[in-house]
């Protein structure tokens, strides 16, 4: 049982209830009795927490809301049947891309999400700062190794800082920051593998598989080797997108975090998009 403000109950001991200041001569001892029972019983109450919710000491930015998220996977081709789930700061869902590679999933989320999708050999991971159109492509997987440098980490550890740092979660939960790395990943791609894409906002733009600019996007890098037969970035690509990354740092507090920060609104020190 969980400790509770002793206070607030030391006034409701005083004002006992109006039996026992009622009671004739001959009752009293029945009514002392009845009374100890009864200050025995708030005190229990007290010791426990009052028989509220439970004594929960989760953060006032905890709580989740409703969130309906959706996208395309595809590598330059759709992703049928994949398997697609969302690991949220708090909550997380669950779907499957139809024929097309289309996803959408409603679920109680408290955000940021990352996103992953399996199909196969096939593995790729997306983000998501908002409920809409959140894309999984071999260029949002490039998004998360940017972002990862960035932070000093690599993939794993940003699914880990999810939930437990306070500088990841504010950085994937806030637009500028992600539109700023998705910018800087266009740059580096132009650089690195000398493919000018069409489409800079390929995270979060609705795209067909078929027939699209973003799709044709993908085809480029498929043509240009900047993607393996899986649709997986190769080691090469990767690393160039690493390192733009690392060269752009946001520092990372490594402060601990107890639930979602729901989204920040301005940047984490000064993102510095462009190449350096």
């Amino acid at each position: 049982m969980h400790s509770a403000p002793v206070e607030p109950f030391l006034e409701s001991l005083v004002e006992l209830p109006t039996w026992a200041h009622q009671a004739s001569v001959a009752d009293t001892a029945v009514a002392r009795q009845r009374a100890s029972l009864w200050i025995a019983s708030v005190l229990l109450l007290a010791s426990c927490g009052g028989g509220g919710s439970g004594g929960g000491t989760a953060s006032s930015g905890t709580s989740t809301a409703p969130v309906t998220m959706s996208g395309t996977a595809a590598t330059g081709k759709a992703l049928a049947n994949a398997s697609v789930s969302m690991t949220c700061a708090r909550g997380s869902g669950s779907t499957t891309s139809d024929a097309n590679g289309n996803y959408s999933a409603s679920f109680m989320a408290a955000l940021p999400c990352l996103i992953t999708v399996t199909s196969g050999s096939t593995v790729l991971h997306s983000v998501a700062f908002a409920g809409g159109t959140f894309n999984t492509t071999p260029e949002t997987e490039l998004l998360l190794d940017y972002l990862s440098a960035q932070l000093g980490t690599n993939l794993t550890g940003l699914f880990a800082g999810l939930t437990s740092s306070v500088t990841i979660e504010q950085v994937l939960g806030n637009a500028a920051d992600v539109t700023s790395a998705e910018t800087a990943v266009v740059q580096t791609l132009d650089k690195s593998n000398q493919v000018s894409l069409t489409t800079t906002a390929f995270l979060t733009q609705s795209f067909s598989a078929t027939q699209s600019a973003e799709d044709t996007d993908l085809e480029m890098l498929n043509t240009a080797g900047a993607v393996d037969v899986n649709g997986m970035p190769v080691a090469a690509t990767s690393s160039a997108v690493t390192a733009a990354g690392a060269a752009n740092p946001i520092p990372n507090s490594g402060t601990t975090n107890t639930g979602g920060a729901g989204g920040q609104s301005g940047g984490i020190g000064g993102m510095g998009g462009g190449m350096m």
